[in-house]
């Protein structure tokens, strides 16, 4: 492998995943060894996250949030229609990618954004390559993707394409074995063709965006793209959801929101968590209408001033524009009316409320101040801290995971049992390998939250935490506990699933126990360097 490969893995686990392809390659048939190559050259890619949901749930918003610039397009059009994979680049640039392998550079609109319309066949559209100069996609590359359950269907294949739904998805099943389909003819190119197309364009994690009500497609989508990405059934170590448009739910719709939006936007996102675990790490608020108007730069000191002078408006008055957007556009005040339609597109009512809220307890806020005060108010840190907690710090595990999925993948698809089991075996000696223990620790998690080993509640919830976190203090569930407590509950949990995996555990159970009890041991260790021995 070129140092410059080498360099831009994400750390040892897919250093190690990296090795076992460049092995293999002499050893398998040449469409499985272009597979792999490809596996490769995607191992050496950051991160890749597809934001994905429902139509209509503000995930191409949520999107521009993230990315810190108004560059996907929010109105429906064709190019919300197609994936668009958003990477750093030193030149802003947009591609258009056709099926048939051509590019075709595709020029920003006035607004510097993504076209909406395109003027070309459609139809012969793969999807939208967008490199940007934008320093948080040193790391990660979003993906946008085409909203599930829209009567678009050509669109929503698309999506369930890069999300493994197209493959796995059979009759409504949740997930196919791929064994079952070990008797295909393996000149079937197709069959190939999609495998190693995922194994290129697939999105390792995923963040799922719902809204007030989380629907049986929802979770199969979830559980596709899970079953896609890893060699089982996967846990939420690769899947996060946001509950976005926080601000639309009626906290009187919520039982102990004390009439509070933002509170009952948090049980609510709690309720979801339950319903959607274990296949999502967590469900967390967000308000992507505040939060891409306030990171992008689309807040400005204009707005600023509006609100200023909104704030001055009589109590009685201000209360009753707020009533509803109608009224607050049309009623007579000093604010033009055009100024006002254009804080509802970029703050919404609840927006505004806060800002002015804000303007009257401080006066002398700066335009900047307020734009970090709304920016706080939507909650895109809380949802940017989950994504460095799950996916940034464990981004190496991640990879390897998906990328071992795909070389399983490519080595079912070639038909040839000689191969396969040659694929089987270098993957067993990798996983007994003491520095693959994440991995080992991933299978875990992935066998008790998808159910195929039976854990009483809550020893599955202690593996949930012990895998699902990368900071020790989450992981020991003793996150603000001083280090020497952490250090001693390691150990004391290292010995009872040791003896747990020895003595109370059935066969299945046991396997996991072992691998906890390692991981126990290992953080235990960690502590104890950290200490100075």
């Amino acid at each position: 492998m070129s140092s410059a490969t080498e360099q831009h893995l994400a750390g040892p686990l897919s250093a190690a995943v990296a090795n076992l392809c460049q092995r293999l390659q002499p050893q398998v048939s040449a469409r499985t060894a272009a597979g792999f190559r490809e596996v490769l050259r995607r191992l050496s890619a950051p991160l890749q996250v597809a934001v994905a949901g429902r139509i209509k749930s503000g995930k191409s918003t949520l999107v521009n949030a993230l990315i810190g610039r108004r560059i996907a397009p929010t109105d429906v059009g064709e190019c919300t229609r197609l994936v668009t994979r958003f990477q750093y680049g030193t030149v802003d640039r947009v591609e258009l990618v056709f099926f048939d392998g051509t590019k075709q550079v595709l020029p920003f609109d006035v607004g510097g954004m993504i076209p909406n319309d395109l003027d070309v066949d459609f139809d012969k559209v793969s999807h939208l390559e967008a490199y940007l100069t934008n320093a948080v996609l040193r790391d990660l590359t979003v993906i946008d993707t085409p909203g599930l359950g829209s009567l678009d269907l050509a669109s929503v294949k698309r999506t369930e394409q890069l999300l493994g739904a197209a493959k796995h998805r059979k009759d409504g099943e949740e997930g196919a074995d791929p064994d079952k389909d070990s008797d295909k003819d393996p000149d079937d190119s197709d069959d190939l063709d999609e495998t190693s197309r995922n194994a290129v364009a697939g999105a390792e994690a995923v963040l799922y965006v719902v809204t007030q009500g989380v629907r049986a497609d929802d979770q199969q989508a979830l559980a596709a793209f899970t079953a896609a990405t890893a060699s089982r059934e996967a846990g939420p170590v690769n899947a996060i959801a946001v509950l976005n448009k926080a601000d639309t739910i009626t906290p009187e719709s919520v039982t102990g929101s004390d009439g509070d939006v933002w509170k009952a936007a948090t049980l609510l996102a709690e309720k979801q968590a339950a319903t959607l675990k274990p296949r999502v790490a967590d469900v967390i608020p967000v308000i992507g209408l505040i939060a891409e108007s306030a990171e992008s730069g689309g807040f400005t000191s204009a707005d600023a001033d509006a609100l200023r002078l909104l704030a001055q408006l009589d109590d009685a008055i201000w209360e009753t524009m707020l009533i509803s957007a109608d009224i607050f556009t049309t009623w007579e005040c000093d604010v033009p009316t055009g100024t006002r339609v254009r804080l509802l597109e970029k703050l919404d009512l609840y927006g505004i409320r806060r800002a002015v809220d804000a303007l009257r307890a401080d006066p002398d806020l700066t335009a900047g101040a307020l734009r970090r005060k709304l920016l706080d108010a939507s909650g895109l840190a809380g949802v940017r801290s989950r994504l460095d907690a799950v996916f940034r710090a464990r981004a190496d595990g991640i990879k390897a995971a998906a990328a071992l999925a795909s070389v399983t993948a490519l080595a079912h698809a070639s038909g040839d049992p000689g191969e396969r089991q040659r694929v089987h075996d270098a993957i067993e000696v990798l996983l007994a390998k003491p520095e693959a223990h994440q991995l080992r620790l991933l299978e875990a998690l992935t066998l008790v939250t998808s159910g195929a080993v039976d854990m009483p509640e809550d020893l599955a919830e202690e593996v949930l935490r012990v895998g699902s976190n990368a900071d020790i203090g989450e992981q020991l569930g003793m996150k603000g506990r001083p280090h020497n407590e952490h250090s001693a509950y390691a150990l004391e949990r290292a010995g009872w699933w040791r003896s747990f995996a020895s003595f109370g555990a059935t066969p299945a159970q046991s396997r996991v126990a072992h691998v906890v009890h390692r991981a126990y041991f290992l953080i235990w260790q960690q502590l104890k360097a950290q200490a100075g021995g």
